[in-house]
């Protein structure tokens, strides 16, 4: 049977931690598998990346296989072919699909077509990628995953969204400060809940960046403007500064030996300042390394499970 990476809820917690233990050996080298050999991987890209392409496409290389390169207006998908179309004709090209999109339907309608593993790396709804690196980082810095306490503060978009699903899958306590309206997606909330009834996971959601950093062992931030809300700005910056910025007085509420998180790119000055942001707490730049090493976990799992 055809797996698709499209969110982190179709994982059991074993094959997400099997995940970021292959992602461990393959970055301390004790895992050099050559399992995308003579394989092609399709890329289709509707928005912008540095981290996501770059870091995909020297995964694919590496593990031994070729990279197609698909920007969205350069298919007929832009003008107006239905996607589940171009997933039946991909499917037959290629061995595999990543899809950075902005309607997460168009992910599902990839998978059902495709007939060929479609990876979400990015979505309107999840960015599950970025959460299994994110994971990796944790346990290198932190040595453990289950029992400690992240904070995410700010948008509760597509990363909260992924964090909010992998956190409660495998145990990792985990607190939303959101402004109201700003808050998680309300499915995705009760997703959550359920995965944290399985495994024992603390969910809370408040409208307080003070609360939610609370104690916190991870304290974690996005953009407040995603790509998509540009035209939201004005109302967004006005709604979240100067409260649910992460800043020093802010970590003064998190444990003294916090880690700072952001997936990247940062608006310093917004969401996070440069002096946390370039400071002793940050681990972004390990973070953001650390998805070229989740993105071979995931070719690994996904094409050869045996490992």
């Amino acid at each position: 049977m055809v797996r698709h990476f499209l969110t982190l809820d179709d994982f059991s917690s074993e094959e997400i931690l099997k995940m970021v233990s292959i992602a461990e050996k393959v970055k301390s080298g004790s895992e050099k598998s050559r399992v995308l050999k003579d394989k092609n991987i399709a890329a289709i890209f509707e928005k912008p990346s540095t981290r996501t392409r770059v870091s995909f496409e020297v995964a694919v290389n590496q593990l031994g296989g070729n990279f197609v390169f698909l920007r969205s207006d350069e298919l007929q998908l832009s003008r107006g072919e239905p996607v589940k179309d171009t997933a039946r004709v991909l499917g037959r090209y290629v061995d595999g699909i990543v899809a950075r999109v902005f309607e997460h339907n168009d992910l599902v309608e990839l998978a059902k077509y495709s007939g060929t593993p479609v990876i979400n790396a990015l979505s309107n709804l999840y960015h599950p990628c970025q959460i299994l690196a994110d994971f990796l980082t944790i346990k290198e810095k932190k040595k453990k995953l289950k029992g400690l306490k992240l904070a995410y503060v700010g948008d509760g978009n597509n990363v909260c969204n992924s964090l909010l699903v992998g956190c409660t899958k495998i145990g990792l306590n985990i607190s939303i400060g959101s402004p109201k309206r700003y808050e998680p997606n309300s499915e995705i909330v009760e997703e959550a809940k359920n995965n944290a009834k399985k495994s024992g996971s603390e969910l809370k959601i408040v409208n307080s960046a003070k609360e939610a950093v609370q104690n916190a062992d991870i304290v974690y931030t996005d953009v407040f403007v995603s790509m998509g809300d540009e035209k939201e700005m004005a109302e967004r910056l006005k709604t979240f500064l100067p409260n649910f910025q992460v800043n020093t007085r802010l970590l003064e509420n998190a444990s003294p030996d916090a880690i700072v998180m952001h997936c990247l790119p940062a608006h310093r000055g917004q969401e996070i300042t440069e002096d946390v942001l370039e400071g002793k707490q940050s681990v972004v730049w390990d973070q953001a390394e650390n998805r070229l090493h989740a993105q071979k976990a995931i070719f690994i799992h996904l094409f050869y499970k045996s490992i």
